[in-house]
């Protein structure tokens, strides 16, 4: 009698957790998964060891985000100053474009990105750059033969 009514309780326990979990699954509800911008063909070399490449100062320079970034919302920096670029959009891709200002020449800059998706989601990307100081002009002088 006993096993009779623990079959019966473990059989209605099992109908149980099964609707609950067939229940709980839903066709009509799917969430949308929000992809992140994508950032692309960033024009300046980054400065790394041992190359430690060089920019020349008051470069322009481009990037191209994903099409699913909101353009509103992106935001450039240099150093934590708010940086003027422009932003050119077709459907594949927004291309944003900005020049490094004057009073960065000679030093180390951070560009900073930040960038939000249509669906909300952010992604921020960034840059370390050495802005070379300003070339002059010289010309080579010849070695001079001596005179003996």
């Amino acid at each position: 009698m006993r096993t009779l009514q623990s079959a019966k309780l473990a059989g209605i326990a099992l109908i149980l957790l099964t609707s609950a979990q067939v229940q709980a699954y839903s066709a009509g509800e799917v969430d949308e998964v929000c992809k992140k911008p994508q950032v692309r063909e960033f024009s300046l070399p980054t400065y790394q060891e041992p190359e430690n490449i060089e920019v020349a100062p008051e470069s322009e320079f481009t990037f191209k985000l994903s099409d699913w970034t909101d353009p509103q919302t992106i935001r450039l920096t240099f150093k934590d100053q708010p940086a003027l670029f422009t932003v050119e959009s077709n459907s594949s891709f927004h291309k944003v474009t900005a020049k490094l200002p004057p009073e960065l020449t000679g030093k180390y800059v951070r560009i900073d990105l930040f960038s939000k998706a249509v669906l909300g989601c952010y992604q921020r990307e960034g840059w370390l750059v050495k802005v070379a100081d300003k070339a002059v002009d010289k010309i080579p002088t010849e070695a001079q033969p001596e005179n003996k």
